[in-house]
């Protein structure tokens, strides 16, 4: 990264796994002047300071309520990593494991300005890097089909693997993703549009006014009657709103 860094390669974040995640790692590379979004290591040994208290990931998680429904994340919090006497502010988001909807996964980012989604999303780019130096090294071989030691030969190498893993992306992106439907997987995906609140005031006094003319003993102007008395006793900022939806 210090090389990285000389080189003025542009980046932002950093990503890795549990593999490289410490307390030193993130102060080191957020030293550097990157951001890092990793995956956290779910053990006893690793502390973080969260509400005056240094604890491990397992007891911030088991002290916090967890947001129920179809929450992309399970809980976020803020917290800060120690080495000596060094402190850094991070964010813990808690998620669900894919594999095991029973288990759980924290990710930790330096960069506080970033949304749990966020945090997801740019953690996810790091699985679709894995899973392209696994074909290429698996299926492609990328480190079997060349034993030539010139620079530009491995260069071509490189390159001929590269472009057979676009065409392999291609076919799949064409054959399984919902995205080659076009206009219509924008229509699928389209929600159904909120009602506004004008609009749903709108109808609730039209329905309260169908409701009072139903009664055969009030007439239009007794039903009208009715609606200015119930928007008068309304405080006066809700009913300016409203008078026109009578």
């Amino acid at each position: 990264m210090q090389e990285a860094k000389e080189a003025a390669i542009p980046a932002r974040h950093v990503l890795f796994d549990t593999w490289f995640c410490s307390p030193a790692s993130l102060l080191s590379i957020h030293a550097l002047g990157y951001e890092v979004v990793a995956m956290a290591k779910k053990t006893e040994k690793i502390h973080y300071l969260h509400e005056g208290v240094m604890q491990d990931v397992k007891a911030i998680y088991r002290k916090h309520k967890k947001r129920r429904g179809r929450s992309k994340y399970l809980l976020s919090v803020e917290a800060a990593v120690r080495k000596g006497n060094e402190s850094l502010p991070v964010r813990l988001v808690f998620v669900r494991n894919r594999n095991n909807r029973k288990d759980w996964l924290v990710l930790v980012t330096t960069d506080m300005h970033l949304t749990e989604e966020e945090v997801i999303r740019i953690y996810g780019t790091r699985w679709g890097i894995e899973v392209f130096f696994k074909v290429c090294k698996s299926y492609l071989r990328l480190e079997k089909d060349c034993r030539a030691v010139s620079y530009d030969a491995m260069t071509a190498h490189v390159s001929i693997v590269f472009t057979r893993y676009r065409f392999l992306t291609v076919e799949q992106r064409e054959s399984k993703d919902e995205r080659r439907l076009g206009e219509l997987f924008y229509l699928l995906m389209d929600e159904l549009p909120d009602i506004c609140l004008a609009e749903a005031v709108r109808l609730l006094v039209s329905l309260f006014a169908e409701r009072l003319q139903e009664r055969t003993m009030l007439d239009e102007q007794k039903v009208q009657a009715q609606l200015e008395g119930f928007l008068s006793e309304l405080p006066s900022l809700v009913s300016k709103k409203l008078q026109k939806c009578a």
